[in-house]
């Protein structure tokens, strides 16, 4: 008998995991016919859903949640607006504008929760539907943990693209021990400006951008400027790796630590940002570490000058104390440690201790260099 009642019960199981959404119905007649969603990128989402039941439909509300990295599950509930009626066929769209807008390949999961007048009660199986970049006609190459995606340039192209930043991703490895944890995706556009189409809010210096907690970024390279799409691919995904292995619920890092690695990434520093560097050291108008810790000034002179002292600190903090401390400065971080108490652990000073030490350093290698 028991053995009976278990070939029914998997009998059941099975038939309901072949049942569409669609064709969820409760007891009472309340029935989901369809259920779709459409990706109109970058602008919206739009969810539809036809229904019946013996009484009128009184309650239609949209649930999704997008896949991205977190700490808690984060649904939302949308209630659809409706004539209440007997057979109904309705829609709702997720405005990108409203929430700032989602990279190409995002994914978004959803289900419907209806009821009627009799209070009938219906919720439909999860579905995926991906937010894709469909106004291109997308190759793409994978290599270990990486994704390229690209349209514009040959083959031989989007291999020199990812050989930099598999490249990027070996000289990170050497000087932190980061390596990424998850899959990742880099969107290569054909420039500037159809990057800044696939975005809501676009800045117009936008070139390239690293949507961390999506695991994706998106770069603009021309052909003929792919000198400059190397260093932007190394410095965008050295931000994307770091952001996987120090994301935490209490703290971020330091904005210079963050960009200082991204900036290392690239190769040496660039002559603009160390002439820059030079006179701040010279005229003695360096910026603190304290300062540096907060997000970078919008005036472009002080915002390259940021830059361009976070790599020196950067660069300080490796050849003076290794690999293995950097590391063990992430792993700090990742615990959620405060930026003072980090270096503490770690190195044994303070941000001002670090400010100390580090404006000695640079300023021997300047007048070395001066000397020289």
């Amino acid at each position: 008998m028991i053995k009976k009642i278990g070939i029914l019960a998997l009998a059941v199981l099975l038939l309901l995991t072949v049942l569409s959404p669609a064709l969820v119905q409760a007891q009472g007649g309340l029935a989901v016919t369809s259920s779709s969603a459409e990706a109109v990128f970058p602008q919206q989402l739009k969810f539809s859903l036809s229904a019946t039941s013996n009484v009128d439909i009184t309650d239609i509300r949209l649930c999704y949640t997008t896949n991205r990295e977190g700490f808690a599950d984060v649904t939302s509930e949308a209630y659809v607006e409706f004539t209440p009626a007997a057979s109904i066929d309705v829609s709702w769209s997720l405005d990108m504008v409203k929430i700032g807008g989602l990279p190409p390949g995002s994914v978004v999961e959803y289900w419907w929760k209806l009821g009627d007048g009799s209070g009938d009660r219906v919720e439909t199986a999860p579905e995926q539907v991906q937010f894709d970049d469909t106004r291109y006609d997308w190759r793409s190459l994978t290599e270990g943990r990486l994704t390229l995606y690209w349209y514009s340039g040959n083959d031989a192209f989007a291999q020199e693209l990812m050989a930099t930043a598999q490249g990027a991703m070996a000289r990170l490895a050497d000087d932190t021990g980061a390596e990424l944890e998850r899959q990742a995706r880099l969107y290569v556009y054909a420039n500037s400006s159809d990057l800044q189409g696939s975005m809501i809010y676009p800045q117009e210096w936008t070139g390239g951008v690293a949507f961390t907690r999506y695991s994706t970024m998106a770069i603009g390279i021309a052909p003929a400027d792919i000198d400059w799409g190397k260093r932007a691919i190394a410095h965008e995904l050295t931000h994307l790796v770091i952001h996987q292995i120090t994301l935490n619920p209490y703290n971020d890092l330091p904005t210079w630590l963050d960009e200082g690695l991204a900036v290392r990434s690239e190769g040496l520093l660039d002559p603009t940002y160390s002439s820059y560097l030079a006179s701040a050291i010279a005229t003695g108008s360096l910026i603190s570490v304290q300062s540096l810790a907060s997000p970078f000034s919008a005036f472009s002179n002080e915002a390259v000058l940021s830059y361009a002292e976070s790599y020196s600190l950067v660069d300080f903090l490796i050849a003076s104390y290794g690999q293995e401390e950097m590391s063990q400065l992430l792993s700090v971080f990742r615990q959620g440690s405060g930026y003072d108490e980090a270096l503490e652990e770690v190195y044994g000073f303070d941000m001002d201790g670090l400010d100390s030490l580090w404006r000695e350093y640079v300023t021997d290698k300047y007048q070395a260099a001066v000397g020289a």
